[in-house]
């Protein structure tokens, strides 16, 4: 399994980034730059990743630099597969 593809997918699926034709890759910046993502949506797609990844993702585990690019998600969420 490609964990950045997986990760791509569950942003542009819970973002509905398709319609918007937002591109994104690993170096592509998250949080404050693309307007969908805002509170709520953090959540939304943490919830995607449990689901999608069979993780457990609690509150205190999440910052600001995990949303910072796709490519510290996708470490974040590969972190997690790791344990």
């Amino acid at each position: 399994m490609n964990v950045e593809q997986e990760v791509i997918k569950t942003l542009r699926s819970v973002l509905h980034l398709d319609a918007a034709g937002v591109s994104l890759d690993a170096d592509t910046a998250l949080l404050g730059s693309i307007a969908e993502l805002d509170s709520m949506a953090v959540v939304s797609i943490l919830t995607a990743l449990e689901e999608r990844f069979g993780i457990v993702v609690d509150d205190d585990e999440v910052d600001g630099r995990t949303f910072a690019t796709v490519s510290s998600l996708t470490r974040f969420v590969q972190s997690k597969l790791d344990q």
